[in-house]
This record gives structure tokens, sequence and C-alpha cells, in this order.
């Protein structure tokens, strides 16, 4: 069984960043405006920065999850799903749809989504594995829907799931709470974004001393 430095350290880790986009984060997006506290989001944010900042000083991918939503991907099962009150989230084109306070850099790849779980009918698995990709490190929005949706299916298709409590948000903390212990239990590790960084520091200095 591997430790937690072997998973994020050995050059086969990748952080997926899931729906940080203005609808599911942003007070003024769909759900801020019907209702949903994203105060989980605020809290969050600077731990994601701090993540997204290591990682691309230590070299580690990273790996942009985005929703879009439309006409042509909306089947009738899916336009019914929150009863019906999901249907304006993500349009295609819309300022929802776009990236919140996070940017990715020219290179960093961006795999676009219609359902909650980035492996439904995506390049992902295909991206991951040609990038040699066994361990991905998640965080996102919200924790317990296409974060954790993500990471089931992540682990079935045999990578090592890693999950950042302080990296994710939902917009309970119930059921974040309850993703965590779901993670821990049957599908990976759950750690933080200050033990990730430590490691990759830590990975660095023990290679300078070689």
């Amino acid at each position: 069984m591997k430790t937690l430095q072997e998973l994020v350290t050995d050059k086969k880790a990748a952080v997926v960043i899931v729906d940080v986009q203005n609808d599911y984060c942003h007070p003024e997006g769909s759900l801020g405006q019907r209702g949903a506290d994203v105060s989980g989001v605020a809290e969050m944010m600077p731990n994601l920065h701090r993540l997204l900042d290591s990682a691309r000083a230590h070299e580690v991918p990273l790996i942009f999850i985005q929703t879009f939503h439309e006409d042509a991907t909306d089947s009738e099962a899916w336009r019914e799903r929150s009863a019906g009150n999901s249907a304006q989230v993500c349009r295609k084109g819309s300022w929802g749809a776009e990236f919140f306070e996070v940017e990715p850099a020219a290179g960093e790849i961006i795999v676009n989504k219609h359902r909650y779980s980035a492996f439904i009918n995506t390049r992902l698995d295909t991206v991951l594995r040609t990038l040699g990709i066994e361990t991905l490190i998640m965080t996102g929005v919200s924790t317990n829907v296409c974060v954790e949706s993500t990471a089931r299916d992540g682990y079935m298709l045999d990578y090592h799931i890693v999950m950042l409590k302080d990296a994710c948000a939902s917009y309970s903390r119930e059921a974040h709470d309850m993703t965590m212990t779901n993670i821990s239990g049957y599908f990976g590790t759950v750690t933080d974004t200050s033990e990730v960084i430590q490691l990759w520091d830590y990975s660095r200095e023990t290679a300078a001393l070689r």
C-alpha cells in the first residue's frame, strides 16, 4: 500500500479542479441567486490558490474541469434534475460558465463535461492515461456532487484518490463532511492542502540532497 507521500510526489499525480465556475461559486451566479450558501467557496479559495501556485512550481499537472450545458446535451432526464431548477446553470457561452477566480495558464488542460462526473462522455480518462497519471488530487465544487462523482468514477477506473478537504466546497457543511467520510471509508484518502504542499516541498528538498 502506497503512502500519501508516494501517492502525491511520484510524478504520477495530477490536481483536478472541478467546476470552479461563476454559476457554482460567485454570489451572483445561478446557485447563489437561488439562495445556495456559497460561503464555503470563499473559505476554500485561498487554499485552492495556494495549491495551484505550489503545483505549478513543482510541475504537477493541473486538469481544469469546466461544465457546459446546452440543448444538444440536455436529455429529458438531465433537464429534470433538481426538480428542473438547474436548467439555466452553466449554459454554454454564458458568464456563469466562465471560471471563478482561477485561470488555466497556457498549456494547462481543460476538460469540458456535461454531467456530474468528469469521466462521463469526456476525454478525461484519455488525457490522464496519456500523461501517465495514477493519482487524482481532488478539489473544487461541489464536494458532494461533481467532485465526489468524479472521484468515485476515477476510483472505479483504478486511479488513486486524494481528496483535499479544505480545497473543496459544498453548499452544506453536513454534505461536505459526509463526502469526506465516504471517501476515506471506501474510495481514497482525505487530507488537506498544507500537507500536500509540505510533501511536495520535502520531495524537492530531499531530491536536491541526492
